[in-house]
């Protein structure tokens, strides 16, 4: 137990290194489903290739970079936990902890978009997954300023206020593609 006290800093960097990682990864992902998507447009052979492409480089960014990121971000979170155990008593942590397992939800939900892409049997379409894109970047914003505030109303103010123009920002989008088409 001593060693993982110790060494909680070391931890820590390694956790925002991963974390770092594995949201690069999730974000590239969805534009790649994104492109993805949009090949359906283009003809036939050319669309077949280009769906193979983009079912190899989903495949080596999910399983190469951002599912083992995903799983070091986690392991090296439980290590500071467990060298600190004190944080979880906080309420900060807690509701951070809850951004985490949302975040790990929209990260197997993209596994199983990628899986359907494979299939050739998605339902979403581009400008669907511009706006799941920027879920994640909702919760990035979230957890950094949660981690960084910590305690106090200020985060929690912060949190929800981001939320919100997240929410106007997705209705405003879903406004326009209506006016543009009628």
């Amino acid at each position: 137990m001593d060693f993982l006290i110790e060494n909680y800093a070391v931890w820590k960097a390694l956790h925002v290194i991963f974390v770092v990682s594995w949201f690069a990864g999730l974000f590239y992902m969805v534009r790649l489903f994104i492109y993805h998507t949009e090949v359906n447009l283009r003809p036939d052979e050319e669309k077949r290739i280009l769906q193979e492409q983009f079912d190899v480089m989903q495949n080596r960014l999910w399983y190469i970079i951002t599912t083992p990121a995903m799983i070091l971000t986690v392991i090296f979170g439980t290590v500071m936990l467990i060298s600190n155990p004190t944080l979880l008593k906080m309420p900060w942590m807690q509701i951070k902890l809850i951004f985490v397992t949302i975040l790990l939800g929209y990260h197997f939900i993209c596994q199983g978009i990628m899986n359907r892409l494979k299939l050739r049997s998605s339902k979403w379409q581009s400008g669907h997954l511009r706006i799941w894109n920027e879920v994640a970047t909702l919760l990035l914003v979230s957890i950094v300023f949660l981690v960084i505030m910590k305690s106090g109303l200020s985060w929690v103010g912060g949190v929800l206020g981001f939320f919100g123009i997240g929410i106007a920002l997705m209705l405003g989008v879903k406004l326009y593609k209506k006016l543009r088409k009628s």
